[in-house]
């Protein structure tokens, strides 16, 4: 893989969504402004689009079209971007700073970034529900709608999101942190690669799980490379507040496994990610590149 090929395939990705997201989200000018502003600026943007990539490349890897995957790749982005809105408030996280800019409850105020959140979600099984563009009939929508629905409600990220919470100021071993992050951030993950595979017709179903494993591989490193990038991370590049899990006194796995440990921690799920792929082709190489990116990143 050259760099050139990973930067490409993101970029072509992230336009894509994000153009599909511009036409789906409703304008400023229609009532209530005020609302519809707040979802745009939380969903439009500087976002990394990891979600929405990995809908594209697990689709991709099984011969769906780019076409067929972008409604479920601004599915997933929207629930993601609903979560971020709302985890910054401060009754959650209490953070100011967000992709680079201020949160939406400091852009506008706590209850529009409340009421943006709650349209944002609606709004992504909407898609799913009604979408022309989608070539899937009712029996896929309802498959796509449940699995984003599992990884968003108790048993996905709200469910992790409060045992987080929970676990805040106290000491916790690292099976309850693994099993906190497989909700809050895993939960997502997962779900994008199964929306993505959803797409495809008649996939192998050797293909699919190992898919899905590669997706909860993945999903767990990209938490334990957010816990490092809270403490070694540059700000600036980050787009949000450093050293806020230590601050706040969250359990993380550099205060578990120590800094070492969760570099280590993180390169044995991208290899046994990429090892769950050897029975994919070529195909599948954007997800392989993506461990990489997920495992590298600097924010």
């Amino acid at each position: 893989m050259s760099d050139n090929q990973l930067e490409n395939y993101l970029d072509r990705c992230r336009a894509r969504v994000e153009a599909a997201l511009n036409e789906y989200l409703p304008l400023e000018s229609i009532q209530p402004t005020r609302l519809h502003a707040a979802m745009r600026y939380a969903a439009l943007g500087n976002g990394k689009r990891v979600r929405p990539v990995l809908v594209y490349a697990a689709g991709e890897a099984l011969s769906a079209s780019e076409d067929a995957l972008d409604a479920p790749a601004c599915a997933v982005e929207l629930i993601h971007t609903y979560s971020l809105v709302h985890d910054d408030l401060p009754a959650m996280d209490n953070d100011d700073l967000r992709r680079g800019r201020k949160t939406c409850h400091r852009e506008f105020d706590e209850a529009t970034a409340i009421l943006a959140g709650d349209a944002l979600q609606s709004l992504a099984f909407k898609i799913l529900a009604w979408d022309k563009t989608m070539p899937a009939n009712a029996e896929t929508r309802i498959s796509m709608i449940e699995s984003l629905a599992m990884a968003t409600g108790s048993r996905g990220m709200a469910g992790g999101q409060a045992l987080d919470l929970a676990a805040t100021g106290r000491e916790i071993n690292l099976t309850e942190l693994e099993n906190m992050h497989i909700h809050k951030t895993g939960a997502l993950i997962r779900a994008s690669v199964q929306l993505g595979t959803l797409q495809a017709a008649d996939p192998d179903p050797e293909h699919v799980r190992g898919l899905d494993h590669y997706a909860k591989c993945i999903g767990l490193a990209f938490q334990v490379v957010d816990d490092i990038l809270d403490i070694e991370g540059d700000p600036e590049s980050l787009g949000k507040t450093k050293g806020k899990d230590m601050a706040n006194n969250k359990p993380t796995y550099p205060s578990l496994l120590g800094l070492e440990g969760s570099h280590r921690m993180a390169k044995r799920l991208q290899q046994e990610a990429l090892d769950s792929l050897c029975p994919l082709d070529a195909k599948a190489d954007p997800l392989r590149w993506l461990a990489g990116y997920i495992v590298d990143r600097s924010r």
